[in-house]
């Protein structure tokens, strides 16, 4: 082989390493920052890591709703229809939280509460993937809410 050929393999292999270790880092750190959405059957199955920071999403149970008098601290409960999760959020809720409504709670399991560090409302049903809007029926249903027609993507 002569000199330039070999020059040429040699910088395109280093060039291909270097890609290679690139694309293994940008995997590894966009891993840590995934947060999976389960539901509380899910979570008391125990589908979720112990130290993992992952979406709640269920509906709040009725009647479940205790806010703390002196502070920002509430306390719900989310349920899927199979199974309740207690949920702990301290922080301003947004306007269309209320009981009976979809919500998505992102935080952390600490001592057997899900303790919250943001929480969202559904609003509008219009643009959902199906399987959402499979769950979400099939979470109305057990629940006796009249069902929105969902617009499936």
């Amino acid at each position: 082989m002569n000199p330039t050929r070999k020059r040429r393999l040699v910088v395109i292999s280093l060039i291909l390493g270097a890609v290679g270790i690139a694309a293994t880092l940008t995997v590894f750190a966009l891993q840590q920052n995934i947060t999976y959405l389960h539901t509380p059957v899910e979570v008391l199955a125990g589908k979720v890591p112990a130290d993992a920071r992952f979406r709640l999403g269920g509906m709040v149970k009725a009647g479940s709703i205790q806010r703390a008098g002196d502070s920002l601290k509430t306390g719900f409960t989310v349920t899927d229809g199979d199974a309740d999760m207690a949920v702990e959020y301290t922080g301003i809720l947004p306007d269309l939280f209320r009981e009976k409504q979809s919500v998505i709670a992102t935080g952390r399991m600490e001592n057997g509460r899900f303790v919250a560090s943001e929480v969202l409302a559904k609003h509008d049903e219009n643009y959902v993937p199906r399987d959402v809007a499979e769950a979400m029926a099939n979470a109305h249903k057990k629940h006796d809410i009249p069902e929105k027609k969902p617009t499936a993507q």
